[in-house]
């Protein structure tokens, strides 16, 4: 069996090659798909160019692949296209699985990240392919600049209100991708991935709080409010609407479930809040 992993030398991208070597699986069946094979020099793995807009590169790095881990693109509104190219050429190279990192209940979620996310599924459907979806809650490590301002203004502001959250690790879905990369009996599955325990911002704030030694309080904003400030940071009206909208679907709940099928899939319970957060300091 080969594995192609797309977007291998992003950050989800290295730690599902890391937990296929984790596994046990010989690297000499890795494929670590990337644009810049400089960047991959570490993996431990056989590097192929892998570019979203040259489709020659694309069915070149899935010739004789079995399985292909989708890893979900970074460019917002460029996703369906570079998506689109690797379930083009997975169809024509006949691969037995498919794997792809979607978002949480992105065929009817009303978050704004999810529209390009359903897409790539129909996408997928249409196509035909074997395949086993994972949509992956929020990654703790989002946080990261979060947290770095919080240390130094003792305050968290958001417009998510009571909103939760089940994040979990990167580690953790990286975990579940190489599961279900290499097990039998996932085909057909769509599995809705969290954290084991879904939190609000003040529970974040909290947890802030334990990993910086300073107090951290939430601050939560309406929508105007929020607005506001992002504009006052010199956040374009594009990017300050986009990140209103984000939080106004995590205060109606779209992050907000979690099942347990995650911890399952990795066979261990999910990393807590705290500790993702402690590891990014």
């Amino acid at each position: 069996m080969t594995i192609l992993v797309t977007g291998s030398t992003g950050h989800l991208g290295r730690l599902i090659v890391a937990a296929l070597l984790a596994r046990g699986v010989d690297p000499q069946t890795i494929r670590a798909g990337a644009r810049d094979l400089a960047k991959g020099a570490d993996l431990g793995v056989p590097v192929v160019r892998l570019d979203y807009t040259d489709p020659a590169s694309v069915a070149a790095a899935l010739y004789g692949v079995d399985t292909v881990v989708l890893v979900s693109g970074s460019e917002v509104g460029q996703r369906v296209a570079h998506h689109r190219a690797v379930i083009d050429a997975a169809k024509d190279a006949g691969v037995s699985k498919f794997v792809y990192t979607s978002a949480p209940k992105a065929t009817t979620s009303s978050l704004v990240l999810a529209p390009e996310h359903k897409a790539t599924e129909e996408l997928i459907a249409a196509a035909g392919l074997p395949a086993v979806i994972l949509r992956n809650n929020w990654y703790t490590e989002n946080y990261a600049a979060d947290l770095a301002r919080a240390a130094e203004t003792g305050t968290l502001s958001a417009g998510t209100g009571e909103g939760r959250v089940a994040s979990a690790s990167r580690k953790d879905y990286a975990e579940a991708a190489a599961a279900v990369a290499i097990e039998d009996g996932h085909l057909g599955a769509v599995y809705e991935l969290g954290g084991d325990v879904a939190w609000t911002y003040a529970d974040l704030a909290a947890a802030m709080t334990e990993v910086t030694g300073r107090e951290v309080v939430f601050v939560p904003l309406s929508a105007d409010e929020q607005l506001a400030a992002l504009r006052a940071a010199g956040l374009d009206e594009g990017t300050a609407g986009f990140v209103v909208a984000l939080d106004a679907g995590i205060r109606d709940g779209a992050l907000a479930d979690t099942d347990g099928t995650l911890r399952r899939l990795i066979g261990r319970p999910t990393t807590p809040l705290v500790e993702g957060l402690r590891a990014l300091v």
